[in-house]
């Protein structure tokens, strides 16, 4: 199971990377701003499910090789939830509102969720290798 649950959370680990710190970039250089913001809302909602089924599985998996990596890869699942079903509407509240001082925020605090979430997964990822 060791060499599973490794893959799985090198694959979470490795795609959330991608995602945040190349996605973004890639839209906004390809694409004038307004084109690469509908691109990235657009994309949101599949990248968090994505991030839900891998971290559950992965979490599932490692849980039977060592109890703190699958338990970090669950809280991945879970906070990503919260990302996708709570914080993802209040950010498109805000933008939709213009409230750019509440987008500021809320932004801010899913950038430093998916920060934590990435550190996680690459803790995870050392603790199964």
């Amino acid at each position: 199971m060791t060499p599973f649950a490794l893959l799985l959370t090198a694959l979470l680990f490795g795609g959330m990377t991608l995602f945040s710190f190349g996605f973004a970039a890639v839209l906004f250089k390809s694409f004038d701003a307004p084109t690469a913001r509908r691109g990235i809302r657009g994309a949101f909602p599949y990248y968090y499910l994505w991030v839900i089924g891998n971290a559950s599985l992965a979490g599932a998996v490692a849980l039977t090789v060592n109890t703190m990596a699958g338990a970090m890869l669950i809280a991945i699942a879970l906070t990503t939830i919260y990302a996708r079903q709570v914080l993802m509407a209040q950010i498109n509240t805000a933008t939709d509102a213009g409230d750019t001082g509440a987008f500021k925020r809320l932004h801010g605090i899913s950038v430093v969720l998916q920060l934590v979430q990435i550190g996680a997964a690459g803790w995870a990822v050392m603790l199964l290798g």
